[in-house]
């Protein structure tokens, strides 16, 4: 069996990298609430589409703010940690956790997005068929007009010949 050195990493070490840690918690706080105010600030004004962006956008910062977070306790996991082997345990359950936690939010972000175009492929068809209908029935009155102007034309210079 590998013989690892047992190396105790001093107390007063371990409290000021608890506090850096913290301290780059509450930035990425604050980053991420200006960001959540700046993305609420940009939202389109199309109904379905601002329903999608504000979805799309939500749940992106939920999950940079789960991937930041796990990344912050592992920090204080290793910054707590007694020895190396302790810490290489940490790593590596943050390893496995994060990747089953990146794939679910691919999975979800994925569904996410093709919903997001569906509706708006639906919307698009739907607009574009009432456009059609719409230029359907301009047209068949704009012929409807152009025939009776042609009888009330013909009428007349049947009138006019008698």
């Amino acid at each position: 069996m590998s013989n690892i050195p047992n190396y105790e990493v001093p107390g007063e070490m371990r409290d000021f990298a608890e506090k850096s840690v913290e301290q780059a918690r509450k930035a990425f706080d604050s980053f991420i609430s200006a960001a959540r105010r700046t993305a609420d600030t940009v939202q389109g004004s199309a109904d379905i589409a601002r329903t999608n962006a504000q979805d799309v956008s939500s749940r992106g910062f939920e999950y940079a703010e789960q991937n930041v977070n796990a990344a912050f306790d592992l920090a204080q996991k290793l910054v707590r940690s007694r020895d190396i082997q302790e810490a290489m345990q940490h790593q590596a359950e943050f390893v496995r956790s994060q990747f089953a936690a990146i794939q679910a939010q691919a999975k979800e972000f994925s569904g996410i997005a093709q919903s997001a175009m569906q509706q708006g492929a639906e919307r698009a068809k739907s607009a574009m068929q009432e456009g059609a209908d719409n230029t359907r029935k301009a047209f068949e009155q704009g012929l409807s007009s152009a025939q009776q102007t042609a009888d009330d034309a013909k009428a007349a210079a049947e009138k006019a010949t008698h």
